[in-house]
């Protein structure tokens, strides 16, 4: 770990963030990536001049400081901060905390995140009215929403059937400790492999949890 000195005597520029973000955002993010990609979007906009201020995914992609921290993670990220980008942008979209739109250019598809601000919701009106242009023209394409993602007792039932209520609290743990995507990518595995059993699933969960996602596939033992 590098250490950090402190910050220095005198003048130091700040980046303003709302309060509703540690109040009403903050408790709610589960993903890092989803962090980092939302307070970078709050200091690079900051310090923009003009009318909008946005960045488009491009932009983020080429800052290093921000890829730098997302690689920081380990694991997946870390071979692959871009992927962990796109997809703490696509969560902070999905929650509302920045709005997207993607414009058609005559290169392909550009873009745009705004920090969802009331300046920034006028902003995204009038580029859809074609009432205010951005350096790429074309028609502006509307974000599909991410569908929400099942939790640990929909996919139990879903995939392995009627809950047992002392799996409960073991499911419920299982949900505080391992990501998300880790829990639906092991019930999914164990459906391809036709070992519909939580047992299988938690080996699997384990495994990943001390040899890395991006272990070598075998079979638990169920």
């Amino acid at each position: 770990m590098r250490t950090f000195v402190g910050f220095p005597a005198g003048k130091l520029r700040f980046t303003p963030i709302p309060d509703l973000f540690f109040t009403e955002v903050l408790p709610n993010i589960e993903d890092p990536a989803e962090l980092c990609v939302t307070l970078y979007m709050f200091f690079f906009t900051h310090r923009q001049r003009g009318y909008p201020r946005y960045m488009t995914l491009a932009e983020l992609s080429a800052e290093s400081a921000l890829l730098t921290a997302l690689a920081a993670r380990g694991g997946e990220d870390a071979q692959n901060p871009q992927a962990a980008l796109e997809r703490g942008a696509a969560k902070a979209v999905a929650r509302g905390t920045l709005l997207q739109l993607v414009v058609e250019g005559a290169e392909g598809p550009v873009t745009y995140l705004f920090v969802n601000t009331a300046s920034s919701r006028k902003a995204v009106e009038a580029i859809k009215a074609a009432e205010l242009v951005l350096e790429v023209r074309g028609p502006v394409r509307e974000p599909r929403p991410a569908a929400p993602r099942p939790n640990i007792f929909e996919l139990y039932e879903q995939n392995i059937g009627l809950l047992q209520p002392l799996l409960a609290q073991e499911l419920e743990e299982a949900a505080r400790d391992y990501p998300p995507e880790w829990i639906e990518d092991a019930f999914r595995i164990a459906v391809e492999r036709n070992v519909r059993h939580w047992r299988y699933i938690r080996a699997i969960l384990e495994r990943w949890a001390t040899e890395g996602r991006d272990a070598k596939p075998r079979l638990e033992h169920g």
